[in-house]
């Protein structure tokens, strides 16, 4: 299906073909998340990026942040200067999306004791 026909579809998230599933992947990710939630607080260096987001490798937050600036969430600047220096930030559109994963990922620290209890609950039923 061409990108025009795409457009003209009103998104349906839970439709195969609908164009806003790759764009929900891309910020809920496991990398697309905290890499939004850390540019909320402003912007970084990579380097700065992968020492804030534990357990990352080069490639993946590579990956991630250029999918995420070809998606127009991330801005990606470059300085002229020796050593090269780049610097990324969240866009307006950026800053919109990390406020609601963010939200999410708070949610999922305050939820840990009450998911940890479910698992001991379900494996206890499991194995009696």
């Amino acid at each position: 299906m061409s990108e025009s026909v795409l457009r003209d579809l009103r998104p349906d998230v839970n439709a195969a073909q609908c164009p806003s599933r790759p764009i929900l992947e891309h910020v809920t990710s496991r990398w697309g998340v905290l890499v939004l939630a850390a540019l909320l607080d402003g912007s970084y260096r990579f380097s700065e990026l992968r020492r804030l987001i534990g357990g990352v490798s080069e490639k993946m937050l590579a990956q991630t942040l250029q999918t995420l600036e070809r998606d127009g969430f991330v801005h990606r600047e470059a300085q002229p200067v020796i050593p090269p220096r780049v610097d990324y930030s969240l866009t307006e559109f950026g800053r919109e999306a990390a406020q609601q994963v963010w939200e999410l990922a708070r949610w999922s620290e305050r939820s840990v004791d009450k998911v940890l209890a479910a698992r001991a609950a379900y494996d206890e039923a499991k194995t009696s």
